[in-house]
């Protein structure tokens, strides 16, 4: 079997990177590459992807109640009315990251989000309007290397700076793709692979509003 594949004592295929731990697990079965089309899951997503950068993905993950409970559930709206009464809070929150730059950021791109759901419709639709027509470099077989960021994520990071988002850069931004299942990188091999690739190509995210 493949370096990038591992055997957990269930007796199932997975991809390497969770490990035994449960919730790590639990995450790359139910959620890692599964298709996201809610607005409110894809800003939690955008945000948490944030706050990883230079972090562990499972910090983060130990950690998602803390911030749903910090910041109002990643509702948009509620989000963009944080001032400075509110950073002060969150800088006082040791359940969460407490970064700055950050939660400022999460502030800034709720705002920037109200804009582009006023603009297109929804989240979903401009972000998923994103999504590859063809397969980008990823990590397909075992003997391949995982790749930090691909010129769709390039794009798209650069589309939302330009738009005002902040803390989000092309490795953000794959992340995420992988994330929300805009790409599907379980490993060739790992028993996800087919469940997301059906669930994905089954996706019909909502349309750009004219």
């Amino acid at each position: 079997m493949s370096e990038w594949l591992r055997k957990n004592d269930d007796g199932r295929v997975r991809c390497w990177w969770p490990g035994e731990a449960n919730d790590y697990v639990t995450y790359h079965d139910e959620e890692w590459g599964r298709p996201t089309l809610d607005d409110t899951q894809l800003f939690e997503k955008i945000c948490l992807e944030g706050f990883q950068s230079g972090l562990s993905w499972i910090t983060i993950l130990r950690k998602r109640e803390n911030f749903r409970a910090a910041f109002a559930g990643f509702d948009i709206y509620q989000v963009a009315d944080f001032a400075e009464p509110e950073v002060e809070r969150l800088l006082d929150d040791a359940g969460i990251v407490r970064h700055r730059g950050k939660i400022e950021a999460t502030i800034n791109n709720a705002a920037r989000a109200i804009e582009m759901v006023d603009e297109c419709g929804s989240l979903a639709a401009w972000l998923w309007d994103w999504r590859p027509t063809e397969r980008e470099p990823d990590l397909k077989t075992g003997d391949t290397t995982m790749v930090a960021s691909t010129a769709t994520s390039k794009a798209l990071s650069a589309a939302l700076k330009k738009r005002g988002w902040k803390f989000f850069g092309p490795t953000t931004a794959y992340a995420f793709m992988q994330a929300m299942g805009m790409v599907n990188d379980h490993i060739e091999g790992c028993e996800w692979r087919e469940i997301c690739a059906v669930e994905q190509a089954a996706a019909r995210p909502p349309a750009l509003a004219n």
